[in-house]
């Protein structure tokens, strides 16, 4: 088998080399990242001539650097590496929200770290790589506490292509897989079925959770739980906090109300296990307060966390192509459009109706509908109905579970199959 390369954030990386900033690589835990910037980075500079005294690795979440998560420590010991020549030094620092105390958050000071990464970037010599699980502490603070000079890099789970190039074979079947299991790498070196599922069990409980509720001391961790199974089970329904609260009082007898769930929804955003998609009114050209969609952001978590007892095509397809248009760098939001209909009462009525994904590239906007299959007329009328109903010239793209070669109807829509759009990127150009 071929091995995970990563190249898309490989150039990513290549791209902001030597650039005055500091690159934050963010992302859910264990999504790649240190092996990206540890292993993959790590060579090709090794490739490029850089010599292995000078690129200064630093792992906060071994326990074997414990004492290096004192800022000022952290600080000595990378000034003590960088004293040795004056040559150019990369300084590669994996999970750094280890080195962020929880008193330092309640504090109005800066926080230590982001003074010691600052100090760095002062340094002609010095180019600078953090990698981080906490997008609060990490891509939110950026250009405020590091002034102006964060990069944030965004590192996503494997997506089907990256998935697809190293598991090769039937593409339908290799979907079904990556579907069940989802995209975190190490999932691919675990031979069985048990092996995989305990493995994503395991990382929900002695991770993620862990992780949530000792940085936030979360004071509820059993609605902390239940929220994760109701978003889990409902992945790209709307909801909101208010609706949240009155499902679990209602159906589970948990009294918490909207705020905390607000909070927790955050919490749970912040460390990348949900992405959190708005609703856009398209003809409006506004965003609606709420209710918004919520999204996995590994469909193997969120199977695993729902003891992989659903199984919903239609929500799992929806769910994966929003991630991969995340991971293509794309800014999703869901639409909304209204169109007049005559009614069986033969007067007209306004309808609103749902764009799956509204995708925002630079200038570009797509429009994208997903979409089992649409084999009935009257289904096709339905799917359709969202796109003619913008009446715009934006590009229109209807995606179905099928292994069909892209083609226009006469409306101007874009037919497509899942397994290309997944695999060829281009399919949106």
């Amino acid at each position: 088998m071929n091995p995970i390369k990563r190249e898309t954030y490989l150039c990513e990386l290549i791209n902001r080399k030597e650039n005055g900033l500091i690159k934050v690589i963010t992302g859910i835990r264990r999504c790649g990242k240190s092996y990206l910037l540890f292993n993959i980075y790590y060579e090709y500079l090794l490739s490029q001539g850089v010599s292995e005294e000078n690129i200064i690795k630093i792992s906060l979440d071994d326990e074997e650097n414990e004492e290096l998560r004192e800022p000022k420590k952290l600080s000595a010991y990378i000034r003590e590496k960088l004293s040795n020549n004056d040559s150019m030094h990369y300084v590669f620092i994996d999970e750094v929200q280890y080195a962020i105390k929880k008193e330092d958050l309640k504090s109005d000071k800066p926080l230590p770290l982001y003074g010691v990464l600052n100090g760095l970037l002062r340094k002609d010599n010095v180019d600078v790589y953090v990698t981080g699980s906490n997008s609060k502490l990490l891509s939110k603070d950026v250009m405020t506490e590091f002034r102006g000079r964060g990069d944030e890099v965004r590192i996503y789970p494997l997506t089907f292509k990256e998935f697809y190039a190293y598991t090769g074979g039937d593409k339908a079947e290799a979907f079904e897989e990556y579907a069940l299991y989802g995209g975190l790498p190490l999932v691919l070196s675990k031979k069985t079925p048990r092996e995989k599922m305990k493995y994503l069990f395991d990382l929900f409980k002695e991770v993620y959770f862990k992780d949530i509720e000792d940085r936030y001391n979360v004071a509820m961790p059993e609605v902390l739980q239940v929220l994760t199974d109701d978003l889990c089970s409902s992945v790209g329904s709307l909801t909101n906090s208010l609706k949240i609260a009155n499902t679990l009082k209602s159906v589970r007898n948990i009294n918490v109300n909207s705020q905390t769930i607000s909070t927790y929804l955050t919490y749970l955003e912040e460390s990348f296990l949900f992405n959190e998609a708005k609703r856009f009114d398209v003809k409006g050209k506004k965003y609606f307060s709420y209710p918004s969609k919520y999204y996995c952001t590994d469909m193997g978590l969120r199977n695993a966390r729902l003891n992989f007892r659903q199984q919903e095509e239609t929500h799992a397809m929806k769910n994966i192509i929003y991630n991969e248009l995340l991971a293509r760098g794309y800014s999703v939001d869901v639409g909304v459009v209204q169109y007049t209909s005559k009614g069986t009462d033969g007067k007209q009525h306004q309808i609103q109706c749902e764009i799956d994904f509204v995708v925002n590239d630079g200038m570009n906007k797509y429009y994208i509908q997903s979409a089992l299959n649409i084999d009935d007329a009257n289904k096709e009328k339905t799917e359709l109905r969202p796109l003619t109903a913008t009446r715009d010239f934006f590009k229109k793209v209807i995606v179905t579970k099928t292994r069909m070669k892209p083609w226009l109807d006469d409306s101007g829509i874009i037919h497509v199959g899942l397994y290309d759009f997944l695999l060829d990127e281009s399919c949106l150009k």
